[in-house]
């Protein structure tokens, strides 16, 4: 679609897996990439030249080299974490980058033209510093974020969209690979009105794949006496884990085979197991409550009861967990919906958003509103007799506000002669400042010199529909007004620094983007090299070494052929 003659898509940045998608002829589309598959896996590599290798070809790496490849970066946005790949340090926000770059590169060819404009969702439990990171990272990668939406949001954008005619009170589960987001609405004719938001930005499917993991590292711990190594042995059983997670989604059992597996003592040894449903319900026994929590929340914000829904929507990849559907049946009833694809609402929705904001036609009865997922606050101190305590906590803006929203809570100098104030904002539900996320300060100068008490100075915050922040103070004796300038934290980057970083993305030697089925067919050849053995080996090794000699040449007419040959191979053998 365009808006003054660019276009601007919807962008599912997922922990796991990310995706875009546009509004196409009253509906909402996911857009392929450049191998033809809805799902382009959130990883990063570098192979041992040095290039840089996004989403399916650095997936398959990261049981081979899983030193040199990065997954699930997405859960240290606006941290201070970084990663490591073959010497060179990589910050959450550069890793999303190079996806999200990979994602609008393989929008313009399905769309034929340049995007420069997104809708880019976050779980509804992210904070104010992994907004702005997630913000840096589009920056980053070129691309202008037009808004940012709530991931719950925007899968009931995608429901509301079919739903514009019927009034219904429901709730929306989102577990994805890394978060899990509740969000409880209502759509009346066409507007979708969020009325609770609550979710854990450290849960989701792969937390259930860890869970599996261990139970197979210490059976491979109880028959050989020893660990796996720590690098391609472990990445190796977990990458079985995460097969084993997947199968159990419509079998009983999952069997798992792994040849060869490195030692931490040195040597190799096969390794050779099964789980049952039963072994992963009680793996996943602590997580399953960890989701509970949050779903009380969310119903006890919106004053409401399990039965109070008529419908239990259910989004993200890890849904589709027999286990997690079991449990959410029980608490809600057989009201489980699940006709739009999991894996894909949360992006339909973001396009469905890109709609809105440009005025598309297909949408103009469709409106929807947010809330805040958090309290915002500031820094006190409150008398207790004659003694001042300080880092009281004042909530400003309260968890469940709906946005746009703009408060504002007053404040008075405590001591004699006081010029300046510090104005500290917090983020958080408890009563002490020591206990929530300090989002940034500053000093607020000039206050006339007067008696404890006697200066009042107005604290204003101003929340928007993106998930900003803008903070104003203002000393109403004088008139004057200072904005919060948040000094940097730990990863939130300054305009400078997304700039370098955008400088020293386009440094980075890329793989030609009619190139990379080349690169993923080897990728996942090498993947599967590993487990085979005898003739089936070389075989795959033989188709392996054509489509190399045919990419020398750099004849389509050969490398064409050579790469559809290793692909058929790949799916006979495995």
């Amino acid at each position: 679609m365009t808006k003054t003659g660019r276009r601007i898509i919807g962008i599912d940045l997922g922990t796991t897996f990310s995706l875009a998608a546009i509004l196409d002829g009253g509906a909402p589309r996911v857009l392929p990439n450049s191998l033809g598959e809805a799902l382009t896996p959130s990883a990063v590599s570098v192979d041992p030249s040095g290039r840089v290798l996004v989403g399916e070809a650095a997936r398959a790496r990261l049981a081979l080299d899983p030193d040199s490849t990065a997954v699930a970066f997405k859960r240290s946005m606006g941290t201070a974490d970084r990663f490591l790949l073959r010497g060179r340090s990589y910050s959450p926000e550069e890793l999303s980058a190079l996806v999200l770059r990979t994602i609008r590169e393989d929008a313009e060819v399905a769309l034929g033209g340049p995007i420069d404009e997104a809708v880019v969702t976050v779980p509804a439990y992210f904070g104010e510093l992994q907004r702005r990171a997630t913000k840096d990272a589009c920056e980053i990668a070129g691309l202008h974020v037009e808004r940012i939406v709530n991931e719950p949001t925007a899968a009931a954008l995608a429901f509301g969209l079919h739903d514009k005619d019927r009034e219904l009170r429901a709730i929306v589960l989102d577990l994805g690979g890394g978060t899990f987001d509740v969000t409880v609405l209502e759509i009346i004719q066409g507007v979708v009105e969020i009325q609770a938001t609550a979710g854990d930005a450290r849960l989701g499917g792969e937390d259930f794949t860890d869970a599996l993991r261990d139970v197979l590292l210490q059976r491979f711990q109880a028959a050989h006496g020893q660990a796996p190594s720590s690098g391609i042995g472990v990445a190796r059983v977990r990458a079985a884990a995460e097969s084993a997670k997947r199968t159990l989604t419509s079998e009983s059992r999952a069997v798992v085979r792994l040849l060869g597996v490195p030692l931490a003592g040195g040597g190799e040894v096969d390794f050779d197991t099964s789980l049952s449903a039963v072994d992963a319900q009680a793996a996943w026994r602590a997580l399953l409550g960890r989701i509970e929590v949050p779903i009380r929340r969310a119903l006890k914000d919106a004053q409401a009861t399990p039965s109070a829904f008529d419908e239990v929507l259910l989004v993200g990849g890890a849904t589709r967990m027999p286990v997690f559907r079991e449990r959410m049946q029980d608490i809600f009833g057989a009201k489980l919906r699940t006709d739009l694809p999991p894996d894909e609402a949360v992006a339909l929705g973001a396009a469905v958003q890109a709609a809105l904001k440009v005025g598309d036609a297909a949408v103009a009865d469709l409106v929807a509103t947010d809330i805040a997922p958090f309290t915002l606050g500031v820094e006190t101190v409150a008398e207790a007799g004659t003694t001042l305590v300080h880092g009281v906590f004042l909530p400003v803006l309260d968890r469940g506000t709906v946005l746009p929203a703009s408060r504002v809570r007053s404040l008075l100098t405590v001591r004699a002669h006081q010029t300046q104030v510090a104005v500290r904002v917090f983020q958080g539900e408890h009563s002490q400042c020591g206990k929530n996320q300090l989002l940034g300060e500053y000093l607020v100068k000039g206050i006339p010199r007067s008696p404890a008490g006697a200066e009042q100075i107005d604290v204003r915050y101003t929340y928007d529909l993106n998930g900003l922040l803008e903070v104003e103070s203002t000393v109403v004796s004088t008139g004057q007004t200072s904005t919060l300038v948040i000094e940097r934290t730990p990863g939130l980057l300054s305009r400078k620094q997304v700039e370098a970083a955008r400088a020293a993305m386009l440094r980075i030697k890329f793989h030609p983007r009619d190139a990379l089925p080349n690169v993923t067919a080897l990728a996942r050849a090498e993947e599967l090299h590993v487990e085979l053995l005898g003739g089936e080996r070389e075989l795959l090794a033989l188709g392996m070494q054509r489509l190399r000699l045919a990419l020398e040449s750099q004849d389509p007419a050969e490398i064409d052929p050579a790469r559809a040959a290793l692909n058929d191979l790949i799916g006979r053998l495995r």
